[in-house]
C-alpha cells in the first residue's frame, strides 16, 4: 500500500534544527475550516467499497460503545486488509487538519481524517516496512502519547553568553515546570510574543531546550506548528496567519498542546457524521 501523506513541517522555533527528511507544508488555508465531507473518487470495485463500508460501520459501533477518553480507544487494524479496501477507507475518511510525525528508530505518521478525533496511524520499521496501519478514534492516538511519555530528557542548561535579558529566568521556569508536570495538569504557557526577549535570549533558550523527535501541524485560521523540545512535555508552539507570518510564539509545558487535540464534542459529532456518510454510500454501491 502506498503510504498516505503526512505533510508536517518540523518547527525550528528560535533556533536551528537539522532536518533528516524533507517535509512539505499543507496548503495554506483561507477562511476558518469547516466540516466538508470527503469527495471519494469512483471506487475501484463494488467489493472494495462494500468492504470499506463494513469497516467504517464497525468503527462507528466501537465509538458508540466506548466513552471518549477511555483507556482503550476504538481502533481498527488495516494491516492485513486488502489493499483496495484500505485505499477506499482512506478515500472515504479524507484528510483533516492535524498531522503528526514522530521520528526515531521507528517512524510514526499520523493524520487526522476529515472526521475530527478519527485518525489514520502508520508505524514504519527502520527498513521502511509497515509495522502498524490503524484507524483510531481518540483525542490523540495512543502511539503518539506513548512516544511523548517515553521521550528522553535531552535538555541541558548551557553556559550563559553575553547579551541575555530574560532567557536564564525563563529556562529555569521551564525546567521547574517540566519537573513538576503531571498528566492532566493544565498547560503552563510562556508567551514569548509579549515578553521582552533579545535574539540572544531566543537562541540560548533553543540551545538549552534542544529539540525532540515529535512535530505537529494544526490548521484552522492559519497554521499552528508544534515541536517537542528536548525537555519532557515542553513544546514550541507557533501560530502563523494565512500569509505565513508569525503572530504568536509560545512555549508550553503540557502533555499535548490543546491546538493538536480533538475534543469530546469532536468525537460525538464525528459519530453522527460518519453515520450519515455511511448511509450516503448507498448511492455508490
Amino acid at each position: 500500500m502506498k503510504p498516505f501523506p503526512i505533510p508536517v513541517v518540523p518547527m525550528v522555533g528560535a533556533g536551528s534544527q537539522p532536518e533528516e527528511e524533507e517535509l512539505h507544508y499543507l496548503a495554506k488555508p483561507g477562511d476558518m475550516s469547516v466540516f466538508r465531507a470527503p469527495i471519494p473518487r469512483p471506487p475501484a470495485s463494488p467489493e472494495a467499497l462494500a468492504g470499506a463500508r463494513l469497516l467504517l460501520e464497525k468503527l462507528v459501533a466501537d465509538m458508540e460503545a466506548s466513552a471518549f477518553g477511555a483507556a482503550a480507544a476504538p481502533t481498527l487494524s488495516l494491516l492485513n486488509v486488502e489493499a483496495d479496501v484500505v485505499a477506499e477507507v482512506n478515500e472515504l475518511l479524507g484528510q483533516g487538519e492535524v498531522s503528526v510525525l514522530v521520528k526515531g528508530g521507528r517512524t510514526l505518521r499520523v493524520q487526522e481524517t476529515a472526521f475530527p478525533s478519527v485518525w489514520r496511524v502508520q508505524s514504519l520499521r527502520e527498513d521502511g516496512s509497515l509495522e502498524r496501519d490503524d484507524v483510531e478514534a481518540a483525542a490523540m492516538p495512543s502511539a503518539v502519547l506513548a512516544a511523548i511519555s517515553g521521550a528522553p530528557n535531552s535538555a541541558e542548561k548551557k553556559t550563559e553568553p553575553a547579551g541575555l535579558m530574560n532567557a536564564p529566568a525563563l529556562v529555569s521556569e521551564l525546567f521547574a515546570q517540566s519537573a513538576q508536570h503531571q498528566p492532566g495538569k493544565a498547560a503552563h504557557v510562556i508567551n514569548l510574543t509579549l515578553l521582552p526577549v533579545t535574539p540572544e535570549d531566543l537562541q540560548y533558550m533553543a540551545d538549552c531546550l534542544g529539540f525532540g523527535t515529535i512535530s505537529m501541524l494544526s490548521r484552522g485560521y492559519g497554521n499552528c506548528r508544534i515541536t517537542a523540545t528536548g525537555l519532557p512535555h515542553t513544546w514550541w508552539v507557533q501560530y502563523f496567519n494565512s500569509m505565513d507570518q508569525l503572530i504568536l510564539n509560545t512555549l508550553e509545558v503540557v502533555q499535548v498542546p490543546e491546538a493538536a487535540l480533538a475534543a469530546k464534542e469532536d468525537y460525538e459529532d464525528s459519530i453522527e457524521r460518519l453515520k450519515e456518510w455511511i448511509v450516503s454510500l448507498d448511492d455508490l454501491l
